[in-house]
C-alpha cells in the first residue's frame, strides 16, 4: 500500500514490525526512494522468519520485497544506486554475496556487507537496506 503527497510517497507492507516501530517499507522523496532495513519475515504470519538456515535464501527473498517496495514507488531494480547488507555471521557472507550477484549484478549498485550484528529475530541472518534514484 503506498500513500502519497505531494512531496512525499510512503510504501507499507504487512510487516508487523512496521506498525509496531512507526516506519513505512520504504520513502519516495522527488527522485529519491529509501527502502528500510528488510528481513525474509513471512507476510502471512507475521513474526516467522522464512528460511532461518539459510542466508542465500533469505537474502533472496529479501531482495524479492525490495523490488516489490520499488516498484510500488513507481522504481525498478536499475534504479537502485546502493544496498547495504548486514550479516549476522562471517560464514553466511558468501551465500549473501552470491545473492547480491544474481539479483543486481548487472545493475552493480554501490554495496556495503556488515558481519556481526543482532536482529530482533534470533532466526534473522541477513537485514538489507537499499536506496534507489529514479531520473
Amino acid at each position: 500500500m503506498a500513500s502519497e503527497s505531494p512531496l512525499t510517497q510512503k510504501h507499507k507492507t504487512e510487516n508487523p514490525y512496521e506498525d509496531e516501530f512507526g516506519y513505512s517499507r520504504a520513502v519516495r522523496k522527488g527522485p529519491f526512494i529509501f527502502v528500510s532495513g528488510t528481513t525474509a519475515i513471512d507476510p502471512v504470519l507475521g513474526r516467522i522468519t522464512l528460511h532461518p538456515n539459510s542466508a542465500y535464501h533469505q537474502t533472496l527473498k529479501i531482495f524479492s520485497e525490495i523490488i516489490l517496495a520499488l516498484e510500488a514507488l513507481g522504481a525498478t531494480k536499475e534504479d537502485v544506486v546502493r544496498i547495504r547488507m548486514f550479516v549476522t555471521a562471517d560464514e553466511d557472507s558468501d551465500g549473501v554475496g552470491r545473492a547480491l550477484k544474481e539479483v543486481f549484478g548487472k545493475v552493480g549498485p554501490a554495496a556495503t556487507m556488515i558481519l556481526g550484528v543482532r536482529f530482533v529475530d534470533a532466526e534473522m541472518k541477513v537485514e538489507i537496506e537499499a536506496d534507489a534514484v529514479v531520473l
